[in-house]
């Protein structure tokens, strides 16, 4: 309903209801031969009657316009976080030029290890050499592969060839594939009738070492060692697990951003949470504000109370009480790349415990004290066992359940991780979440996390350094 006719509807009310209220009173209704909808009235009172109907007809239009009004704006609009789009709006996906640099230092590593080729199937590797993603083609039991061959050009240079292994059906879609290359794509089709692997296998003669990608499925890698049993095919060792692991600068930029974001998301949907809300109303204010940074598949664990003391609990939708913290594990990705943030935290009239704050403090300890000990040629169990040690001392080593951390990039959690009995060595390039936690089932859960990377000079940097982050207080997320 427009304005217009709102005020024109709310004029012929006022005009009806003076000339029956008070007149006619409603007492006057009695059992008679006049009824609507089983109600009874008398014939001295009809003109009442249809004057009453139609007087509340028109009510029930103004009540519901207004319902209207509301419902899709102030309740479905929710809190404005378009001043959040502007953060990353500068940063580029990788360029082509980047992939093609990453296929010829894969083939350098295979010619090195005296490798045939390097398999992959869609997703983060497949990705990272070749923007052959799962989002691009979705894993079925018809395989798609990605083959990297190392071969030398007329001037004894090493470069890159890649061919797609591909059901004969969809091989029309396979070249519609956004795949880099310094030179043409090979497409070997597969019948449905025909072996896979034996066709994959034909593009790879005097076969000594097939690696293939730690992701790959077993029903593929079993195939290409029944059609190639002279040959090795092993999962890629750590010289090839690292070209992806290690992060160049312009990935390092995509992730500072994407995890700025994150924490610029968390710090404004805070400004919209109340005493009394829910969990699954506070979840959405941080996936809303997520979107609007321009973050892709945006989540937020959220959890009040006691219920974050389940570390990846799915929570009660509790509601947020006066003496509770906030615990949200947040992020998404930006160009493929992914971010990670944990903040635990009170509202400006929060009244926490003093034995709260404290744990806060000691997991806030125990994270810088993890970011000190990381840097090349560090062991990452040795970050690991630094932070469990400030929780330990504390009297609460018992509450800390988990790992610290995990490798990210193309994916949420990839190698290395920083945990216990680990013996892979920190470089420059990784990047790492750090996030330590105290949890007591029942009453408690604190975790704080921040990624970071090693820079050129070995050090360890947070990612989100550029927004003044990690946490300094829970009243200062």
């Amino acid at each position: 309903m427009s304005p217009a006719m709102a005020a024109s509807t709310e004029k012929m009310v006022v005009e009806i209801l003076p000339s029956t209220v008070g007149t006619t009173p409603l007492g006057s209704c009695t059992e008679s031969t006049c009824s609507h909808r089983g109600l009874r009235i008398g014939r001295h009172s009809r003109m009442y009657c249809a004057q009453l109907l139609v007087a509340s007809f028109l009510l029930y239009l103004l009540w519901s316009n207004s319902t209207n009004d509301l419902s899709q704006g102030d309740v479905l609009a929710g809190p404005d976080f378009s001043h959040l789009a502007s953060h990353c709006a500068h940063i580029s996906p990788i360029p082509a030029g980047s992939f093609i640099a990453r296929q010829d230092a894969l083939s350098h590593t295979l010619r090195s290890l005296n490798a045939s080729a390097y398999i992959a199937e869609p997703g983060a590797s497949a990705g990272y050499f070749a923007n052959l993603t799962g989002s691009h083609w979705h894993l079925s039991e018809r395989p798609l592969l990605l083959v990297v061959q190392p071969i030398t050009d007329g001037s004894g240079e090493v470069h890159a060839n890649i061919s797609i292994v591909t059901p004969a059906f969809e091989e029309t879609r396979a070249k519609l594939l956004p795949i880099p290359a310094q030179a043409e794509v090979t497409y070997v089709a597969w019948p449905e009738d025909r072996n896979p692997f034996e066709r994959a296998l034909t593009l790879l003669p005097g076969l000594s070492t097939i690696y293939v990608d730690g992701s790959v499925r077993t029903f593929i890698t079993d195939g290409l060692q029944k059609g190639a049993p002279n040959a090795l095919v092993a999962n890629a060792p750590v010289e090839v697990r690292r070209l992806r692991e290690r992060k160049s600068a312009e990935e390092i930029d995509i992730m500072k951003c994407a995890n700025e974001a994150t924490v610029l998301a968390i710090r404004a949907a805070r400004e919209h949470m109340k005493i009394g809300m829910r969990e699954s109303e506070a979840g959405q204010l941080i996936r809303d504000a997520l979107a609007a940074t321009g973050i892709q598949n945006g989540y937020a664990l959220t959890l009040f109370g006691e219920n974050a003391a389940l570390p990846h609990g799915s929570g009660t939708d509790r509601i947020l009480g006066k003496h509770d913290f906030i615990l949200i594990d947040g992020g998404g990705s930006l160009h493929g790349y992914a971010s990670d943030v944990t903040r635990t935290f009170a509202l400006p009239d929060s009244e926490i415990p003093p034995h709260h704050q404290a744990l806060w403090k000691i997991v806030h300890a125990a994270q810088q004290r993890a970011l000190a000990s990381a840097s090349n040629g560090t062991i990452t169990a040795s970050v690991d066992h630094a932070a469990r040690e400030v929780i330990r001392k504390a009297g609460y080593g018992d509450f800390f359940t988990h790992r610290l951390g995990h490798g990210i990039g193309l994916e949420g959690h990839e190698s290395p991780y920083l945990v216990g009995g680990s013996n892979d060595v920190i470089l420059t390039g990784h990047t790492f979440s750090d996030e330590p936690g105290i949890y007591i089932e029942g009453k408690v859960g604190v975790r704080l996390e921040d990624c970071f990377y090693i820079d050129e000079h070995g050090k360890a940097r947070y990612l989100t350094a550029g927004v003044g982050a990690p946490a300094t207080s829970p009243w200062s997320p």
